[in-house]
């Protein structure tokens, strides 16, 4: 599963959605971290909203609605078996 989180330095929800991604066992997940503070375009859209997490494939990429920042581990990835 290929994901995308948008964040930045210094944001703490952002930082606990990595960690707790990082903690997912029972799917293969390859995610890609985009710091909204060096583009302008990903900062005007994403400045408000972060984190904002993206499951991508070849041909688009489908927004995940956001997550509690008190969803587990084990609730997060049932959560993601969805977009598989």
């Amino acid at each position: 599963m290929e994901l995308i989180l948008y964040s930045k330095p210094g944001c703490h929800l952002c930082e606990g959605l990595e960690e707790k991604l990082g903690k997912i066992e029972d799917i293969q997940i390859k995610l890609e971290i985009r710091n909204i503070s060096t583009n302008d375009q990903w900062w005007k859209d994403y400045q408000y909203e972060i984190p904002v997490l993206y499951v991508a494939n070849e041909k688009e990429q489908k927004l995940i609605p956001r997550f509690s920042p008190r969803i587990s581990v084990e609730q997060l990835s049932k959560t993601l078996q969805k977009y598989l």
